[in-house]
C-alpha cells in the first residue's frame, strides 16, 4: 500500500485509528490466458490507548516505508515515587 491509502487518527483523547482503502488490480496475459486479480476494499482499526498519564497522545508518529506502517506513541516517564530510609530503634 501507498501512505497516501492509508490514514492514522488519534480520536477522544485515547483511541487510535487507522483506516484506508486498498485499490489493487492485477493483470496475467499469455498466448492462451488472461488472468486478473483484484483485492480492494475499505479497512478500519481501533486501539484503546492508555491514558495521558501513560502516553504522549500529542506526539504520535506514523511512517510508511515499503508497504510497512510504523505507527510510535511515546510513553510518559514514570515518577517513581521518593523513598526515604527510616531508621529502626529498639
Amino acid at each position: 500500500m501507498k501512505k497516501e491509502e492509508v490514514k492514522v487518527e488519534v480520536e477522544e483523547g485515547n483511541v487510535l485509528k487507522i483506516s484506508g482503502e486498498r485499490c489493487g488490480e492485477k493483470e496475467d496475459k499469455d498466448g492462451k490466458w488472461h488472468r486478473v486479480e483484484r483485492s480492494s476494499g475499505k479497512f478500519l482499526r481501533r486501539f484503546r490507548l492508555p491514558g495521558e498519564d501513560f502516553v504522549k497522545v500529542d506526539q504520535v508518529k506514523a511512517t510508511m516505508e515499503n508497504g510497512v506502517l510504523t505507527v510510535t506513541v511515546p510513553k510518559e516517564e514514570v515518577k517513581k515515587p521518593e523513598v526515604k530510609a527510616i531508621e529502626i530503634s529498639g
